[in-house]
């Protein structure tokens, strides 16, 4: 499972590690028993997560996936699961219990093998940070709770957690620089500002504060003072030292040790691990080369393209000018934040109005057009999606970051709007926290592909709905689709090719009209998580070649609501597991 969040593990119940899992009583047939008690030993070892899916007994623990027994505890799960998995009779499952075997099977073989690479030595980096997690949470805005006294005591308890985590942080870093597993050096370079950004002013100013100015109203003047007054000694006594000694560490220490080379092969047995990297997230078996040839092929189809729009629009300079214009002139840019999010609030009525002639299942659950919040705008991607909570108490979120208006040019509103919202990530995603009747793992898990691969799908099914007339509009899906292209070519390229940093963000600068800053962020977000930005293109094309063998098929017997169906409503799969599924309904339909 590919969580949409850290992952984490609390120390208490590690204690435990070598204890069987509670599905060990079921029987072997039991299919959806052995499916849920995976799920529960999983959200265990993986506190925060089951915030996040409705799990409110873990709203206390922020957990540790740094220790010795986590990782012990964690190998036991995998292989014991995968064992019994191995043994459930196929005869005794429907066909919604194979697909779902299937999908258990593919996530434990994956994360056993995922164990042997010491990913432990790099717990942190800028785009992934368990820091910005607790923010969020402790934000007041995010997923962690804030109603009752017990709610603010549940965070104090996981503040205290993330203080045990960063502790480990630092001794796996220690060991990580012993092993020459660290960080490339302008990564944390990175991370250092993001960390002093925690600490630069009183904690009473800190979004960690926010929940104070909303405490619970049925609680008496006094009560009201010492909850507050406890609380912020937690912050000030014991959150700000914790954060203080990891910026410190970072700044005065770990810089020194960090690494020069920029891609995953300047790592001890790099070239492996990048390429099981590559096939965890984009659930392909792919050679990195091949990929990388994919994406030059697909990023000179795309610029053709591009050129054809800039005829098409009448610009007279040559494509390089074009994207100059594109990215300057003030007609294509907003002035105003607000009119931003406004703009995307009447994108979202005009796609909700075409939807239904291509889908009869939708999610019950709306979305929000929200601005990124100010404490995290500045190191936050440009936009973003967060899943409905599963109760319903919550709506998605679509979020726009208005930091930087040049950055959010007004041609690139509607491909991004149907990719993060709907029916990209929105209806993908929210739907299958709606689904009934399978395991829970399956419902609340996901696989980058598959949820990115949609996403991308639903730019291209803008053409289809209509909503690309305008041909710079047109062009702002092309820039998208552009980008998903050349993240083939420069992930590849970094971690593959022995390809620098300067040398992809070249690449990237002559091939699309993104601003620089965006380019330099997106490169080094390549190089921190190495591999899931393949994942995006990849995915697509599977869906999309997926979808043209039905037609091919089907004839004028394919429907199109009924293949959307097919595709969304078995939650979030891996791509073979996704292939064998549409070939079994394809010849069920022929």
């Amino acid at each position: 499972m590919k969580p949409l969040i850290a992952l984490f593990c609390t120390s208490l119940l590690l204690g435990c590690s070598d204890s069987e899992p509670a599905s060990n009583q079921e029987s072997p047939a039991d299919f959806d028993a052995v499916a849920e008690a995976y799920f529960d030993d999983y959200i265990e070892l993986n506190p925060i997560y089951g915030t996040y899916v409705g799990r409110p007994q873990y709203n206390d623990q922020f957990g540790n996936d740094l220790t010795d027994a986590y990782l012990k505890a964690r190998h036991e799960m995998n292989r014991q699961y995968l064992a019994e998995v191995a043994t459930l009779p196929e005869g005794a499952l429907s066909e919604s219990q194979r697909l779902s075997r299937d999908v258990l099977r593919y996530e434990l073989e994956m994360a056993l093998v995922d164990e042997t690479y010491p990913s432990r030595f790099l717990p942190i980096n800028q785009f992934y940070s368990p820091v910005i997690t607790l923010v969020q949470l402790g934000s007041g805005e995010g997923a962690q709770p804030f109603n009752t006294v017990e709610d603010y005591d549940n965070f104090i308890s996981r503040i205290r957690g993330f203080i045990q985590w960063s502790e480990s942080a630092i001794e796996r870093m220690e060991e990580g620089a012993r092993s020459k597993v660290v960080l490339p050096r302008v990564l944390v370079q990175r991370i250092i500002p993001q960390l002093a950004s925690q600490i630069e002013q009183p904690m009473s100013d800190s979004p960690f504060a926010n929940p104070l100015a909303s405490l619970p109203s049925d609680l008496s003047e006094a009560e009201t003072a010492a909850l507050a007054e406890r609380y912020m000694a937690v912050l000030e006594q014991e959150l700000r030292p914790a954060l203080v000694k990891l910026h410190d560490y970072f700044s005065e220490t770990y810089l020194g040790k960090s690494r020069a080379s920029h891609g995953w092969g300047g790592l001890p047995n790099g070239a492996a691990w990048y390429q099981h990297l590559a096939n965890y997230h984009t659930t392909t078996e792919m050679p990195v080369a091949e990929i990388h040839r994919l994406g030059l092929k697909e990023v000179a189809r795309i610029r053709a393209e591009m050129d054809q729009v800039r005829d098409q629009v009448g610009f007279e300079g040559d494509l390089s000018a074009f994207f100059d214009y594109l990215g300057s002139d003030p007609q294509f840019f907003f002035e105003d934040k607000q009119a931003l999010v406004d703009g995307y609030e009447g994108l979202k009525a005009r796609i909700n109005g075409v939807l239904p002639a291509y889908f009869d299942v939708m999610p019950e659950a709306d979305y929000e057009v929200r601005p990124v919040e100010p404490f995290r705008e500045r190191s936050a991607a440009g936009a973003s999606y967060q899943a409905p909570a599963p109760d319903g108490s919550r709506p998605g979120v679509f979020y726009i970051n208005t930091y930087n208006l040049k950055a959010q040019p007004k041609w690139g509103m509607t491909t991004l709007s149907l990719h993060e919202a709907a029916p990209g990530h929105h209806f993908q995603i929210a739907l299958k926290q709606e689904l009934d009747g399978v395991p829970s793992f399956q419902r609340f898990g996901g696989y980058t592909a598959f949820e990115e691969g949609w996403a991308l799908y639903a730019e291209v099914l803008g053409i289809e709905m209509g909503l690309f007339n305008d041909p710079y509009q047109y062009f702002g899906k092309l820039s998208d689709e552009m980008l998903r292209a050349m993240r083939l070519v420069v992930d590849t390229g970094l971690h593959a090719q022995g390809w620098s940093r300067e040398q992809a963000i070249q690449y990237m600068l002559d091939n699309s009209p993104m601003a620089e800053s965006d380019v330099i962020a997106e490169v080094e977000r390549y190089m921190a998580i190495p591999g899931q930005a393949l994942s995006y293109k990849i995915g697509q094309l599977t869906i999309m070649a997926l979808r043209d063998k039905a037609e091919r098929a089907l004839g004028e017997g394919f429907d199109i609501k009924a293949f959307h169906n097919q595709v969304l409503t078995s939650g979030s799969l891996p791509m073979a597991v996704l292939e064998a599924k549409i070939n079994r309904w394809i010849a069920a339909q022929s």
